[in-house]
């Protein structure tokens, strides 16, 4: 089955690659298109965040109510989520998604001319010159010695593309999570998201010294990207919660107080 699932990576790879005639655009194709059709999902992602920054007051005042009943304090909240037409899994989904053509990605490109031996060279316009090649200490490359041959002694030129490749990498993982907690007015979760994100960014920053070139160009796209759909789709649902706003607001009549004098008895005449 897994099996399966590389050479289908491979097959599709190849084939827009021979739409665009370059290995690191054909990625970059990929990418896009996996991006599109995974919108309605990374749409809901965001909707999800963005409704758990609005109800987040809400569930800080719920947990400090019910704070000695596990029980009641979980009904609220269920019930608070029901309400908001919140979800906490949508926010796992797309991540669950991407994580297997991450994992199916790297090994494709890590062996492709086991999987595409037709072709000998794996290049980004020159630019990168071995995309299924990952980066090495003190900025040398693992390219073989024929490809060495063909793109010259540039010695650590070279590696500028690739450690930009990291650096877009690590920032596309942890940036959309800063991001989400841009509004979260909770300091203490704000706070354990910061530090999560950091943690995460390392632990990328670790993988990515050994992830193919052209993995860290699916990657890096990607993020950027979601990125993107990120803050334009949140901008989006701010402008139309601004407008429901303005709608509701019941224009009270305005109170004329008009003070009446009060009329003097009239004198009357003696007979």
């Amino acid at each position: 089955m897994w099996e399966s699932i590389l050479h289908g990576i491979a097959w599709i790879v190849e084939l827009f690659f021979k739409l665009a005639q370059d290995w690191g655009l054909a990625i970059i194709l990929f990418t896009v298109v996996f991006r599109l059709l995974l919108m309605p999902l990374m749409l809901s992602q965001t909707r999800s965040s963005y409704q758990m920054q609005k109800i987040q007051p809400k569930i800080k005042q719920i947990q400090d109510q019910w704070s000695n009943d596990p029980v009641r304090l979980q009904e609220e909240t269920q019930k608070l989520y029901a309400e908001a037409k919140f979800n906490p899994l949508a926010s796992c989904i797309p991540m669950l998604i991407q994580m297997p053509i991450f994992i199916a990605l790297f090994q494709v490109l890590r062996n492709i001319q086991d999987f595409l031996p037709e072709y000998s060279t794996f290049t980004f316009y020159n630019i990168i010159p071995y995309i299924q090649g990952p980066p090495e200490v003190a900025g040398l490359i693992a390219v073989p010695s024929d490809v060495m041959a063909a793109i010259g002694d540039l010695g650590f030129m070279i590696a500028i593309p690739y450690i930009i490749l990291i650096i877009v990498f690590v920032g596309a993982t942890f940036l959309p999570m800063l991001l989400q907690q841009r509004n979260n007015q909770d300091q203490s979760q704000k706070n354990q998201m910061y530090m999560m994100s950091i943690i995460m960014g390392l632990m990328m920053l670790f993988v990515s010294w050994s992830s193919p070139a052209g993995v860290l160009l699916f990657w890096g796209v990607s993020g950027i990207i979601a990125v993107a759909t990120q803050q334009i789709y949140m901008s989006i649902l701010k402008k139309k919660d601004a407008e429901m706003e303005l709608e509701t607001i019941d224009v009270a009549p305005v109170k004329v107080e008009v003070e009446r004098k009060t009329k003097k008895k009239r004198p009357t005449k003696k007979r």
